[in-house]
């Protein structure tokens, strides 16, 4: 194997760049159970000529920039996530540096702020370039949600089932509105 084709050894999560957006040290999640790919996006919208305009990341994140991506080299696609949701989600070929490798893989746009990684990687992207090591992991976290006076913890060690039943009863994700 030459040294552009040598395999690297990564862990179950990493940081990566997009050099289009001109940002490092992004957390990723490295999911070897998801086939494909998918970056937080935000502000999606396409004109009546077909271009598909979007913004990477969103409002409150770190990793916003502003920048508007416009392209007419997108597909739509219809993925079913981990909780069993389906979702058409647009998607596009972004160029990511991993473990090092600049790398030009297809991603799903999708709405990843409530997920504590921005963007997840799948194996699609990993295949013939990659091999995962689940005992290595980053050493840059994402950033959490604070609940600094414990509000989450004080309520459910009140209520544990008055607490499943606000959080998690028609919503399985425990999604809530901050």
């Amino acid at each position: 194997m030459t040294s552009d084709n040598k395999i690297i050894i990564i862990g179950r999560t990493a940081t990566a760049a997009f050099p289009a957006e001109d940002i490092k040290d992004i957390p990723v999640k490295i999911d070897t159970g998801a086939d494909g790919s998918s970056i937080w996006a935000s502000d999606l919208n396409i004109d009546t000529d077909g271009t598909l305009h979007f913004v990477l990341f969103g409002i409150g994140s770190p990793y916003y920039s502003g920048k508007r991506h416009n392209t007419k080299q997108y597909t739509a696609h219809l993925i079913r996530s981990s909780n069993g949701q389906a979702q058409i989600r647009y998607k596009v070929t972004l160029s990511i540096v991993l473990a090092g490798k600049k790398i030009r893989g297809s991603f799903s746009l999708a709405d990843r702020s409530q997920n504590s990684y921005p963007v997840l990687v799948g194996c699609r992207l990993l295949n013939k370039k990659f091999l995962v090591d689940v005992s290595k992991h980053s050493k840059i976290k994402p950033p959490l949600i604070p609940d600094p006076s414990g509000i989450l913890v004080k309520e459910l060690k009140k209520n544990p089932r008055a607490f499943f039943e606000k959080y998690h009863i028609d919503n399985h994700r425990g999604d809530i509105d901050l």
